[in-house]
């Protein structure tokens, strides 16, 4: 019910994507790049749950963070971009979200001081973009509060165009894995 894509750029950079088959919607969306020596860095988790560690490395064993820490992540849907922060036990009227347009990102207060985060729309930088503030909306339920972004005309386009293309490639069969040296 999946279609994973994956990216190779000639910078270096890799992008995995993966899309829901029956609504075509993204659910995830990776990055990473080379590292100094030229191995493959870590994956870096731009949109859907982000990576949690192994269970059982010992990086997990020494030192946890806390349960109740608030969890950014960013879930899409067709017609807008969404950012969900989860173990947020404030009321709706504590938030302030706003746009610094100068520094190209949307930003989280509260007015109890407790809690500020800033954060990026890079399919914005991408497309070269303005932040529209107009755009910009949230509501807070079950501790959890969610920013909603409305798509502009112009990436919602892009996004049909690239679902035309999505579709007419072929997906790879696992008979066909073995790679070939030359």
């Amino acid at each position: 019910g999946k279609r994973k894509v994956h990216y190779l750029f000639e910078d270096g950079k890799e992008m995995a994507e993966e899309y829901d088959m029956k609504t075509g919607q993204l659910v995830s969306r990776k990055w990473r790049e080379k590292n100094a020596l030229g191995g493959s860095g870590k994956w870096q988790v731009e949109v859907g749950e982000p990576t949690s560690p192994l269970v059982g490395t010992l990086e997990s064993e020494l030192i946890k963070e806390s349960s109740s820490n608030p969890v950014f992540m960013r879930k899409d849907t067709l017609t807008s971009f969404q950012w969900r922060i989860r173990n947020l036990p404030y009321p709706k009227e504590v938030y302030s979200i706003s746009v610094e347009e100068e520094q190209r990102c949307c930003v989280v207060r509260t007015t109890n001081k407790k809690y500020y985060k800033k954060f990026p729309i890079p399919d914005l930088d991408r497309y070269q973009l303005p932040l529209d503030a107009a755009a910009l909306s949230f509501t807070h339920a079950n501790n959890t509060l969610i920013i909603t972004y409305q798509k502009p005309k112009e990436i919602l386009a892009a996004e049909e165009e690239l679902q035309k293309e999505l579709k007419k490639i072929k997906a790879a069969n696992d008979d066909d894995s073995e790679c070939k040296t030359q």
